[in-house]
């Protein structure tokens, strides 16, 4: 690592132009950075950037800036960040795949008759009813494609290198697919430029998964639910978050499932107990049996309210930085915690438990982390946790 005085002497006379400097370090070994220089900026961390960002790169070193309590910090980093081309064929390779597995959930959701025997008919009766998968496998793609060019076209008006989205097939799954996922090939200019990339997935694709889930709710049918665990063995109850429960009264007019009794209990407090831990099951209750579209809609704010939990790498981690800083990853514990016992009622948030101890207190941060947010983003970046609020379904799907 080239870490020498001579690299401060020449960065200093341009770092003077834009900063008081109090104090000067020459990287090394030890070091990260090449070099550092310790202040007050002299005016706008964003202006400060623009005008070093050049003659960094002149030097073959990446600025970064950083607050460190009261003072100013400008990093040099040895090396230029060069964004490497993609291989769009692995993208599209990816993107055929889940919609082959996609059409194949759908083609399973959409089967009525008998249940397969064997393995080999489990793999067979999906293949031969595959155009019934084409409704529910079009509709999840467009969500997820709105999703995804949401980020990638945030990125990309902000001259951030990104690649092309990257889907994830999962075969014999509820949805045919994990979702997907873009990759950033540089860090965000700064905290606004993040925002707006990591905002614009979930709106986007919030903007698509509504008009489908109201257009499937209202091709939906509402019917009784089995009255017996043995009367629906192994199917499963979707679960609510507060959107959903609103669009379903939208729709039809009533909370759904509405159960046969309240059990003596107040119905807020049963609706309360319901929402969170999906108990008791709503054995002959009366709920909306989903069209494949309601289901792809269903799905699409599920991916939204996963993609929004606040933490790390995910979209509401990009959120909670930019409204927190640093400060952002002392949610982490008790993010995990609740998701211990959600898990108690559903496996899978065990499993997002997991992920992120271990990976959900590394954030994406920009190379300006200074320049504040402004009012319109403060706005937005509130909005964006309301919006998690809004989809977080407690318990996903619930057993029979």
């Amino acid at each position: 690592m080239e870490g020498t005085l001579e690299v401060v002497d020449r960065l200093l006379p341009a770092v003077r132009q834009v900063m008081s400097v109090r104090e000067m370090t020459s990287g090394g070994a030890e070091h990260r950075f090449a070099a550092r220089f310790r202040g007050r900026l002299y005016f706008d961390a964003d202006e400060a950037y623009d005008r070093l960002h050049p003659i960094f790169q002149r030097e073959e070193t990446t600025l970064a800036l950083r607050s460190d309590g009261d003072e100013d910090v400008i990093l040099a980093f040895p090396g230029i960040i060069i964004p490497q081309p993609s291989n769009p064929w692995i993208n599209l390779g990816l993107f055929m795949l889940t919609l082959f597995s996609m059409l194949f959930a759908g083609a399973m959701y959409g089967y009525r008759g008998p249940i397969p025997e064997t393995t080999l008919e489990v793999f067979l009766f999906p293949l031969r009813e595959i155009q019934r998968g084409i409704p529910f496998a079009v509709s999840m793609l467009a969500i997820l494609l709105a999703h995804e060019f949401g980020h990638y076209l945030a990125a990309r008006y902000h001259k951030t290198a990104v690649s092309f989205p990257y889907f994830i097939p999962f075969p014999f799954s509820p949805f045919g697919t994990l979702g997907a996922a873009i990759r950033l090939k540089e860090p965000p200019k700064n905290k606004r430029v993040l925002l707006d990339i990591g905002l614009a997935g979930p709106l986007a694709g919030l903007v698509v998964a509504i008009p489908i889930l109201i257009l499937g709710l209202s091709l939906s049918e509402l019917g009784t639910l089995p009255l017996t665990p043995e009367a629906w063995q192994n199917q499963a109850l979707e679960g609510n978050s507060i959107l959903y429960l609103a669009l379903k009264y939208l729709v039809k007019g009533r909370l759904l499932p509405a159960p046969v009794s309240f059990g003596g209990v107040d119905p807020i407090l049963y609706w309360v107990r319901y929402f969170f831990i999906g108990l008791p099951l709503p054995y002959g209750g009366l709920d909306v049996f989903m069209h494949p579209l309601a289901w792809s809609g269903w799905a699409g704010l599920l991916v939204t309210a996963l993609n929004l939990i606040p933490a790390g790498q995910l979209d509401g981690g990009h959120i909670s930085y930019v409204l927190f800083g640093r400060r952002a990853a002392k949610l982490v514990p008790f993010i995990i915690v609740a998701l211990v016992i959600l898990g108690v009622f559903w496996w899978g948030w065990l499993l997002w438990a997991g992920l992120i101890f271990f990976l959900g207190r590394i954030y994406a941060q920009p190379l300006n982390d200074i320049t504040p947010l402004d009012n319109r983003r403060k706005t937005l970046a509130i909005f964006g946790l309301i919006v998690f609020v809004l989809v977080f379904t407690p318990i996903p799907l619930m057993g029979f």
